[in-house]
């Protein structure tokens, strides 16, 4: 059955989709949840995968679900902004006069096993050094393993006030897909 509707770039969403599906769709639905209406970030606000959206906002206060649904979608259009496609990544990094970072928020046995070249593994001693001293124009990508981890750093750094901050949409898995299929593919189990 088809919960959601894609429409140009917005999708209605029909508040009977089972959360599992709701966040295939929307993956960053559960950030938005937990960061406007404190659902599903912990066990005691967490949600089950077939509770239907109607149920959770239900439960939840009664809260409005088209309230809600216009806030996912939102959210979304956000992520979206803060995303840049290997393709995109490949044309900045050809440029004579890019001035891109690349920093990998993986594990360093992640990071050790493949990684893009001139990327730094993130690290606290990083972390600082970013905060302290790194230009906060110019495009600085977050990698991970597949896209999803790295919004949630992306979205750190863009709070810092680096006003070009991107994560690698699907990450380095997108990357080796797309552009360099001499890095090897991984699955984290």
């Amino acid at each position: 059955m088809c919960y959601f509707t894609r429409m140009t770039t917005l999708a209605t969403i029909d508040p009977n989709i089972p959360m599992s599906e709701l966040l295939q769709a929307f993956p960053g639905a559960q950030r938005a949840l937990f960061r406007k209406y404190h659902i599903g970030g912990c066990s005691s606000c967490g949600f089950q995968p077939t509770e239907t959206l109607a149920q959770v906002c239900a439960r939840n206060d009664q809260l409005s679900v088209d309230e809600v649904i216009q806030h996912i979608q939102t959210s979304h259009e956000a992520d979206l902004q803060l995303q840049i496609s290997p393709a995109q990544l490949s044309e900045e990094l050809k440029k004579e006069e890019n001035n891109v970072r690349l920093v990998d928020v993986r594990t360093r046995e992640e990071f050790d096993a493949v990684k893009i070249e001139g990327s730094f593994l993130l690290s606290q001693d990083l972390m600082q050094e970013m905060l302290m001293k790194w230009d906060r124009t110019g495009l600085l990508v977050l990698i991970d393993h597949q896209g999803t981890r790295s919004m949630d750093a992306t979205a750190y750094f863009a709070g810092h006030g680096f006003e070009n901050a991107k994560c690698l949409r699907g990450g380095i898995d997108a990357w080796s897909e797309e552009i360099d299929p001499s890095l090897p593919r991984y699955h984290l189990e």
